[in-house]
């Protein structure tokens, strides 16, 4: 598993959906997961560190998980199947006891904003669908997701990459 960090949140310009981009904290890799347009709110003010006026589901679910004496643990992306991304949730209970929860990808990651939790990617789904990025360092990535990610291209490539595998 690799360890990635929410870098930002996109637009497609094809078609004016959020895609928010993972990147890993070792290689030069990026991975863009097209989302829906509540979880990328949910995740824009998490990035922004802001509070909606009444509490958006991902932060009522942190107020729950923590008013119950459990903690969310991480959050793993574990698969990709027809471009859409499964992940799940670790959860420590009262008793020490970690539970996995089968989520949505964007859920997990607006999750993972409010509580502060490490956010990992399979290794199977980092090989099949992150890409690699001109960048050295953390001004030539703001550069490159700013003026050069064509997200287009990329989903060009991911949708042709799905059509070879069928």
């Amino acid at each position: 598993m690799r360890e990635v960090v929410i870098k930002a949140l996109l637009v497609d310009p094809s078609d004016n959906t959020p895609v928010v981009l993972l990147r890993d904290l070792v290689t030069r890799k990026a991975l863009p997961i097209w989302i829906g347009g509540a979880e990328a709110i949910s995740i824009a003010f998490g990035l922004q560190s802001e509070e909606f006026p009444r509490p958006l589901t991902h932060v009522l679910m942190n107020q729950m998980i923590g008013e119950l004496e459990a903690r969310v643990e991480k959050v793993v992306i574990k698969s990709v199947q027809d471009g859409t991304y499964f992940a799940s949730i670790f959860l420590r209970d009262v008793h020490e006891e970690v539970l996995e929860f089968d989520a949505r990808a964007s859920d997990s990651l607006a999750l993972s904003l409010r509580s502060g939790c490490p956010v990992f990617i399979s290794d199977e789904v980092f090989k099949t669908a992150a890409i690699e990025s001109p960048f050295a360092d953390e001004d030539e990535f703001q550069e490159f997701v700013e003026e050069d990610l064509d997200l287009s291209e990329f989903k060009k490539r991911n949708e042709l990459r799905h059509t070879q595998e069928d």
